[in-house]
């Protein structure tokens, strides 16, 4: 998701910097970022920030931190978090290929990746989330039974990241091809996925484990 460029959007994130990582400042501490030792689940690729706002409202016993690129669509994820003055909740401007630099090993409990650029050429592949750098990426960061959540309504990248996972050698516990036939309860539905669906798009999704 692309946004206008806002020329203040850096210095508005870094006056919430609170909520907001832009400097790497909790790479390696990232607990010392929340008021509260708790579970940690991360999003990488934020959306407006409907999805993560949402859990972290619904779970105030998880903190969830919010991974994005952009710094303009950031300022609308912290500005739903200073709406519902959420506690349990932060954001990082980080690249995902980096995210080893900023996590500890065995320190995230879950991964959501939702509506992930499919980059469908074949020349692009390294780009793919679910990649199997990023997989590696990931294994590293998650704690043993923590779990990668998968969403998509492209049915290309969701087939290349069941082959790219079952290579990696996963574990699946739940592949979806519908989700929104009989949706449910645990489903959040971000921006892109309302949109998608109401076009008539399947949703798919998938949970699996290292």
């Amino acid at each position: 998701m692309r946004m206008r460029n806002k020329p203040w959007a850096l210095d508005y994130l870094k006056t919430h910097s609170n909520l907001a990582d832009v400097e790497m400042t909790y790479a390696g501490n990232v607990s010392d970022f929340f008021e509260d030792n708790q579970d940690l689940h991360i999003e990488v690729g934020t959306g407006m920030g409907t999805f993560i706002t949402t859990l972290a409202k619904n779970n105030p016993d998880i903190n969830y931190l919010g991974i994005e690129l952009d710094k303009n669509i950031l300022i609308r994820v912290v500005e739903k978090i200073l709406e519902e003055d959420l506690k349990n909740v932060k954001v990082a401007l980080l690249n995902a290929a980096d995210l080893k630099e900023y996590f500890n090993s065995d320190e995230v409990d879950r991964v959501y990746l939702n509506f992930s650029d499919p980059w469908p050429k074949n020349r692009h592949e390294k780009r793919r989330l679910t990649y199997r750098s990023f997989l590696s990426s990931y294994k590293d960061i998650l704690k043993q039974d923590g779990e990668l959540h998968f969403k998509t309504d492209n049915q290309g990248l969701f087939e290349y990241s069941l082959v790219s996972m079952n290579n990696f050698g996963m574990q699946f516990k739940e592949v979806n091809l519908n989700l929104h036939l009989n949706e449910p309860d645990d489903n959040i539905r971000t921006e892109y996925e309302a949109k998608f669906s109401s076009k008539g798009n399947l949703i798919r999704r998938l949970k699996a484990s290292f």
